[in-house]
């Protein structure tokens, strides 16, 4: 007896599914990870794990990580990495960059007292530009260096000032008639006491400011700051392992301190494990931060 047509389409999309089933769901993934596991390749394909002299996981070379106390503290004896965007700090289920760009410099300041939309208290927004003097100042002050940069007031914040006035043909305004510190929530001490003749105002939390002329002010930090630009942003990841030689070099003097050895051993270490450019001209020099700290405990081990 011939079955009827619809029974046999049903049957032959079962057995197209089971066919595909093994093929894709259990040959291919057995035969990719057979490969994978090639002397070679089965380091990077398993996570390029990263393990202490003894044994234990520290962590993968692929993947950044903080080296903190407790209270989020750097540890001294550690060279730090760069900071993250993905998620509370390198996170590979929330790798993302911050998506803020150059034009990001002005904060939403904290209303005391106001919650958000999850009923927690309201902590504002800082802006790109705050970010970046704010982690400049802390590395400075880690690092016993100064963390001045261009645009940045000496508490850490985007130096940006909102002036308001009649408005000259070129958008200026060369008559003031208030002038505010944006990103300084009273009672803030401005960072100018003046600008053009005008008393600055610490900003109102919660006060529209959006009718002002945005003003950035340049300051007097030097051009290039002491704190390199991989300390202060994010990589696009969020999960960048490496540093540049510079930044490491900038806590080499810290890290030797607290471990008790020459400065010149610490250098010594980083130029060690520094990679130059991929393929000899790609990227830029970079250190690894695992394998600098690691390398570090296995020669100058930290008797704190």
């Amino acid at each position: 007896m011939r079955m009827p047509s619809w029974i046999r389409q049903h049957l032959a999309a079962v057995r197209a599914l089971l066919v595909f089933t093994v093929v894709c769901g259990i040959a291919y993934p057995l035969a990719v990870w057979a490969v994978a596991q090639v002397p070679g390749l089965n380091d990077r394909a398993n996570g390029s794990i990263v393990k202490t002299a003894d044994g234990r996981t520290a962590g993968s070379a692929l993947i950044g990580q903080a080296f903190t106390d407790n209270n989020g503290d750097p540890l001294r004896q550690y060279f730090q990495s760069r900071p993250s965007a993905a998620g509370d700090g390198y996170d590979p289920t929330s790798t993302s960059a911050s998506n803020l760009g150059p034009e990001d410099i002005l904060d939403t300041l904290p209303v005391p007292g106001a919650k958000d939309e999850e009923d927690n208290p309201d902590e504002g927004r800082q802006s790109l530009l705050t970010q970046v003097c704010e982690r400049s100042k802390a590395v400075g002050e880690l690092e016993g260096v100064s963390g001045a940069r261009p645009y940045c007031t000496p508490d850490g914040v985007g130096a940006v000032l909102k002036v308001f006035g009649a408005r000259a043909a070129d958008g200026s305004v060369p008559k003031p008639t208030r002038v505010v510190s944006a990103n300084q929530g009273c009672p803030a001490q401005p960072f100018l006491g003046t600008y053009l003749g005008v008393r600055v105002e610490c900003a109102k939390p919660g006060e529209d400011l959006a009718a002002g002329l945005t003003v950035p002010i340049r300051g007097n930090a030097p051009a290039t700051p002491k704190v390199p630009a991989d300390a202060v942003t994010a990589s696009g990841s969020g999960l960048d392992p490496h540093i540049s030689p510079e930044y490491a070099r900038l806590q080499a003097p810290r890290v030797a301190k607290a471990r008790g050895v020459p400065v010149a051993q610490v250098l010594a270490a980083i130029k060690h494990n520094e990679t130059g450019r991929a393929l000899g001209f790609m990227g830029e020099p970079a250190v690894n931060v695992l394998r600098l700290n690691l390398a570090l405990d296995k020669t100058h081990p930290y008797r704190g």
